[in-house]
């Protein structure tokens, strides 16, 4: 049996973004949607890598599903991390991630939606939940960071929701090979279960 090839990488455009003031409105939430919005402490460490795959995988979000059980367990469990899950009819939908950094700034570390609540008109309603989180503690400003790689709509909500971009970088995004996505599906890091 022939070894798997390895992924080849790919290149992005990160754009750093910041809101140095909380938005005046927030969006309601979409009609006829039974959607609740909840704080997961101590978040088991296979649900939160199930969240990262069923969200981001599309994405190459894979920095996270790299970690250690131990290195991912001091970032998502830590006093100043904050993940809450949209659950839509009942099943996992979503996720925000927040951090607090030093010198006043909060960051949305992630945000996203699974596929199936996609074009639903919940992406610009949790991101105005994640954002009143995200001032709660008053900070002098809130950050996130996109790219090229994220959903072509994310840059534009970001915008709309009063984000302005402040630096580029390139990056650089390894995906995942065949081999990891199978350590991860041996060790249940991709079911809710």
């Amino acid at each position: 049996m022939a070894k798997a090839a390895k992924p080849k990488s790919l290149k992005a455009t990160v754009t750093h973004l910041e809101m140095k003031r909380r938005p005046r409105a927030t969006t309601p939430l979409p009609v006829n949607l039974h959607a609740t919005l909840m704080k997961a402490t101590d978040i088991p460490l296979h649900f939160y890598r199930y969240l990262q795959w069923q969200v981001g995988r599309e994405w190459h979000w894979v920095t996270r599903l790299r970690l250690s059980d131990e290195k991912l367990s001091e970032i998502v469990h830590a006093k100043t991390t904050q993940i809450f899950v949209l659950s839509v009819e009942g099943a996992p939908a979503g996720f925000f991630e927040i951090s607090e950094l030093e010198d006043a700034t909060v960051e949305l570390v992630y945000f996203g939606l699974m596929e199936h609540v996609r074009r639903r008109g919940l992406g610009e309603w949790m991101l105005g939940q994640a954002l009143s989180t995200a001032w709660s503690s008053t900070p002098a400003r809130v950050i996130v960071s996109t790219n090229t790689l994220d959903h072509p709509a994310a840059l534009p909500l970001y915008q709309k929701m009063g984000f302005e971009p402040v630096s580029q970088n390139g990056a650089i995004i390894r995906p995942l090979s065949d081999d990891e996505i199978l350590t991860m599906v041996k060790s249940g890091s991709t079911s809710a279960g």
